[in-house]
């Protein structure tokens, strides 16, 4: 089995960290003072995709090479916890029509302000589903990553 996935394979993660670059460039500079909402959900979607990438490749990879696995189910776990951050942020963020901010306990109902707005909480509440199966409490909570600087 080749450790190497063929180039046409890894052709789109370039694009889409030259696309976020793009973004912060284009629109950090000139853009509003406050993150809005809708980028905190994109930003949300977008760690949980990566999640789901990193969990795929600690999955394949931990099984041949355990160091590397090992690497790989630390950074997903971080990259869970930045999601968790997002969403966070998500309901600190007053809500674009009327600047009020929504209560945190809100969140658990799955949709408390309505479809698509909070359709941010049901894609954290299907993750968390899935980290809870993948990750431990400790793992979790642990604030020392595992990597030794050299």
């Amino acid at each position: 089995m080749s450790r190497t996935a063929s180039p046409t394979a890894q052709d789109f993660v370039p694009f889409a960290t030259a696309a976020l670059d793009f973004h912060q460039a284009l629109n950090i500079p000139c853009g509003p003072l406050v993150t809005t909402r809708a980028e905190l959900d994109a930003l949300h979607a977008h760690l949980v995709s990566l999640y789901g990438l990193l969990d795929a490749h600690a999955g394949r990879t931990g099984q041949l090479v355990a160091n590397e696995g090992d690497q790989l189910r630390t950074a997903r776990t971080r990259i869970w916890q930045a999601a968790e951050h997002l969403h966070a942020a998500y309901h600190a963020a007053p809500r674009p029509d009327s600047s009020e901010i929504p209560e945190p306990e809100a969140c658990q109902a799955g949709l408390p302000e309505g479809a698509p707005e909070l359709t941010i909480c049901q894609r954290h509440q299907r993750t968390a589903h899935l980290v809870r199966r993948r990750t431990t409490p400790a793992d979790l909570h642990a604030p020392f990553t595992g990597l030794v600087r050299r």
